[in-house]
């Protein structure tokens, strides 16, 4: 797995990890090479990330309030991450719970890790990839305004 590009413009998204020190820290993340990307492969790329969030002190499967059971990836300070390398109708929802993190003043800034279109194509069928959320989120720039930095990976 290698870093393939971000997405950083989505509501200053790139400005708020580079002014926490952390941008190039998530990017280098996904610069696996031990981590193939082939068929039914995300579970190794899932223990991957949850490793390296892990040695960094952040917060895995971190509820979004108390009474719900609805989780993301991981949060630690005024951020929030989350992988989707699932079927793309999770995406929309992976930004809704960002949006709803950034709303209830839980976070300031988030980021989303998805492969490219062609390695998602690897992976399976219909599985979520970083071109396509990106043409929504500049669709629904008015809608999901927590500033939210694309990962994509290949």
């Amino acid at each position: 797995m290698k870093l393939a590009y971000t997405y950083d413009n989505h509501h200053s998204a790139g400005t708020e990890w580079e002014r926490r020190e952390l941008k190039e820290w998530l990017t280098d993340v996904f610069e696996a090479p031990a981590v193939k990307i082939e068929p039914r492969c995300t579970s190794d790329i899932r223990k991957h990330v949850e490793g390296e969030f892990m040695n960094e002190g952040w917060a895995l499967d971190v509820r979004l309030d108390s009474d719900s059971g609805i989780k993301v990836f991981s949060m630690k300070d005024d951020l929030a991450f989350q992988l989707q390398t699932g079927n793309m109708s999770r995406a929309p929802y992976d930004l809704l719970k960002l949006q709803y993190l950034f709303q209830s003043q839980k976070i300031n800034a988030a980021a989303l890790a998805l492969p490219t279109k062609e390695a998602a194509k690897v992976i399976g069928d219909n599985i979520a990839n970083a071109e396509r959320v990106i043409n929504e989120l500049q669709l629904f720039d008015r809608v999901i305004t927590v500033p939210i930095l694309v990962v994509a990976f290949e």
